[in-house]
């Protein structure tokens, strides 16, 4: 039997498209296989966010090389993010030629065709489509990581522009997919167990379906689902959330009070040069309503250090923003350029040495502040909706509360028991990225 690996990288937009890609393979008869090298089939699913994810990826390419030549009927495939890029695939045709299809983002429906021709022809295929009008998610059956949790697309593609981003270049314009059909596929994973649905966008606030239905509308309609217990939501903008989707986190019981709100610095001056549209004023507006709302709330962010132009002063409005608003978790990232964003042009690139000691005091400063929010939970007993086992500590099981904070907790049942369900915990130790603890 043929069997298949995928190896993915990014977001959770990727994560998405890997288990839709195991979806179609496992319909064409394909066995998934965990390790990538004892696969008869391998897709690499790639990211272009920053310069390291493109070293990370030639070089593990390169080592399929040797698979290749010792086995002429192992296929490999490249998708995602950087085959839209044309100077990935002009690299990708000069240095691996030997990879049999490149495939985009905007035309994941299409991997089975591309195979078929592959067998058909022996020829490699290539198909990168820059904006396609229509993603057929519905036509696709993923193969989920999770029984009881799911990820499901309302937007596809960006249209903001952020001057340090690719992502508009690499997933193309925005598409709303209608609430109805949104509200439908969780309809039918509710059905097959699923209590968890983490609704994806590049930005999420920004979703308007053809009749008009919002984003705050569509939460609303979700949160009417029978069987769904939770529910998530990635990528918030602070330019686009709106009063009214705020409101959720008091009038929606299902919505988990937890939101990742990405800053990317606290400087107006960098803000504007980095097109956010918005400035820290309205940021911070933005946490006191939500705090408002749900004084319980927890809140994460992206955090850019480095940007080109920062200076000293720049910074210390970004240590600042973190200080008041005393986020739960940060992703702190050194400002990394790609080629084709307007920032990769800036003639102010900021020096590396300086970029790495700024990025060290944003890291200490965070990581005392998320320690100090978890030690708060100490002793207290919390809803943890579990994972399974844990992947770092042996004999315990792993999951998430209400509010995202990962829990690693110990239990007298066994994993068939334990697993999808949402349990008691008391909180027994905290560290700065997870509580430890007992069900209780």
């Amino acid at each position: 039997m043929s069997t298949y690996s995928i190896i993915t990288y990014g977001c959770q937009m990727n994560e998405h498209d890997s288990e839709n890609i195991a979806g179609m393979l496992e319909a064409l008869g394909y066995i998934h296989e965990e390790d990538p090298w004892a696969s008869n089939l391998v897709v690499m699913n790639t990211c272009s966010v920053r310069e390291n994810a493109d070293k990370r990826f030639f070089g593990v390419l390169g080592q399929f090389k040797k698979i290749k030549k010792s086995n002429p009927d192992f296929v490999l495939c490249v998708c995602g993010c950087m085959p839209q890029q044309p100077r990935i695939v002009e690299e990708i045709n000069k240095r691996f030629s030997w990879v049999d299809i490149v495939f985009g983002t905007q035309n994941i429906a299409q991997l089975p065709e591309l195979l078929e021709n592959l067998h058909k022809t022996g020829k490699k295929q290539r198909a990168i489509i820059d904006n396609n009008p229509r993603i057929a998610e519905e036509e696709m059956k993923p193969v989920r990581m999770h029984n009881h949790k799911a990820l499901v697309n309302i937007t596809y593609g960006c249209n903001n522009f952020c001057t340090y981003c690719i992502v508009p270049y690499t997933r193309g314009r925005e598409k709303s997919r209608m609430l109805s059909e949104v509200v439908c596929e969780i309809e039918r994973l509710a059905s097959d167990g699923v209590r968890e649905v983490m609704l994806l966008g590049q930005n999420v606030d920004s979703y308007k379906d053809a009749i008009g239905n919002s984003f705050a509308e569509l939460i609303k309609a979700v949160n009417e689902i029978e069987g769904i217990e939770r529910i998530r939501f990635m990528t918030s903008h602070p330019k686009d959330i709106s009063d009214e989707m705020i409101e959720c986190f008091r009038t929606c019981d299902k919505l988990c009070r937890n939101i990742y709100l990405p800053v990317q610095s606290g400087s107006d001056r960098v803000l504007k040069r980095m097109n956010r549209h918005y400035d820290r004023a309205r940021y911070l507006e933005i946490v006191d309503k939500l705090r408002a709302v749900c004084p319980e709330i927890t809140i994460s962010t992206d955090i850019i250090v480095g940007f080109p132009g920062e200076t000293e002063s720049d910074f210390e409005e970004t240590l600042d923003i973190a200080r008041r608003v005393r986020y739960d978790s940060a992703f702190t990232f050194i400002y990394s350029p790609r080629e084709g964003t307007p920032a990769a042009k800036f003639e102010d690139q900021v020096d590396d040495v300086i970029c790495h000691e700024r990025f060290d005091r944003l890291v200490e400063l965070m990581d005392g502040i998320s320690l100090e929010k978890n030690k708060e939970y100490m002793g207290k007993v919390l809803e943890v909706m579990v994972d399974g086992l844990s992947k770092t500590s042996p004999n315990t099981y792993s999951g998430r509360t209400d509010g995202f904070k990962l829990v690693n907790f110990t239990s007298d049942k066994s994993e068939e028991e334990i697993a999808g369900q949402i349990v008691k915990v008391k909180i027994t130790e905290t560290k700065t990225f997870s509580l430890e603890g007992m069900e209780i």
